[in-house]
C-alpha cells in the first residue's frame, strides 16, 4: 500500500533533528558511564526491585521530544531472572546467529560482520508489525564492558537503517532515501545487568529517531511510530528473559 508520494516523504532527518538526537545520546552515555563505575549506582532499579523479583516486567517512558520533522523516542525497561548470571546474558547478547531463534518473530535474520574482542559490527533484519508491516535492515556497532564479574553492560549504536520492500521475494530491494517512510532513522540500545539477590537484574534503555506524523496520515502512521518503540523494547526484554531462563 502506498502511503504517500515521494514528495511528501522526509527522506532524511534534518541537521537540527540529528543534533537533538546526538545530544540525547551524549546525555544518556555520560550518565551510564558514571553509573557503570560504581556498584552502588550501577543499576537504576532501586525503587522497584521488589516488583521485579515478584516477576513484574517494568517499562517506562522517559522524556521525549519533537524535533524538526522528527520524533525522539526514549524508553527504559527492566526485569529480574532468578538464578541467572551475568555470563548468561553476555552469552545471549554475543550470539547474534541465534537472534532469529531467541527473538522470533521480530528478528528474521542476523549475523556478525566483524569482531574484535569486546567490539563487533553486526547486521540484523527485523520485521515490525502494527497496522503496517515494515521490514528493516540495520547495521550496528556493538561493544561490551564489565565493572566486575557480576556487573556488565553493552551498547548497540545503529550505523545504517534501510527499509526493505518485497522482503523475501524476487523483487526484494532497499528503498532509496526518497522512497522510505522514515519509520526508523536511528536506534541505540543500552543494556545493563547486575547479578545479586539470587538472580540477575536486566535493564534496557533505548533511544530512537523517526519521522514526525505527517498531516492527514495520522490514521496510518501514528500507531506505528508511537507504539512500536515501546512494544519493541518490551518484546526484546521479555524474549531475553525467556531465553536466559531456558
Amino acid at each position: 500500500m502506498a502511503l504517500m508520494s515521494s514528495t511528501d516523504i522526509l527522506a532524511e532527518p534534518n541537521p537540527a533533528a540529528l543534533a537533538g538526537f546526538n545530544a540525547r545520546v551524549i546525555e544518556i552515555e555520560t550518565r551510564l558511564n558514571d553509573q557503570h563505575r560504581s556498584r552502588g549506582a550501577f543499576l537504576e532499579v532501586r525503587d522497584f526491585e521488589g516488583r521485579l523479583r515478584q516477576g513484574d516486567l517494568i517499562v517506562e517512558q522517559l522524556p521525549e521530544h519533537e524535533l524538526p520533522g522528527s520524533l525522539l523516542h526514549h524508553w527504559r525497561g527492566a526485569a529480574f531472572v532468578p538464578g541467572a548470571t551475568a555470563v548468561d546474558v553476555e552469552h545471549l547478547l554475543r550470539d547474534f546467529d541465534a537472534y532469529p531463534k531467541r527473538f522470533t518473530p521480530e528478528v528474521l535474520s542476523a549475523k556478525v560482520i566483524s569482531r574484535d574482542g569486546d567490539r563487533m559490527q553486526a547486521w540484523m533484519r527485523v520485521r515490525q508489525k502494527h497496522v503496517l508491516t515494515v521490514v528493516m535492515d540495520s547495521t550496528y556497532d556493538v561493544e561490551f564492558g564489565r565493572l566486575d564479574a557480576r556487573n556488565g553492560f553493552s551498547a548497540s549504536r545503529s550505523t545504517q537503517v534501510y527499509e526493505i520492500a518485497g522482503a523475501g521475494t524476487a523483487q526484494e530491494r532497499a528503498l532509496s532515501a526518497k522512497e522510505e517512510h522514515g519509520f526508523l532513522w536511528r536506534l541505540n540500545s543500552y543494556w545493563t545487568y547486575a547479578e545479586r539477590d539470587g538472580g540477575l537484574y536486566v535493564q534496557i534503555e533505548s533511544v530512537s529517531l523517526s519521522r514526525s506524523i505527517p498531516a492527514g496520515l495520522g490514521w496510518a502512521i501514528r500507531p506505528f511510530v508511537e507504539s512500536v518503540p515501546r512494544e519493541s523494547l518490551e518484546f526484546t526484554l521479555r524474549s531475553a528473559v525467556n531465553a536466559i531462563r531456558k
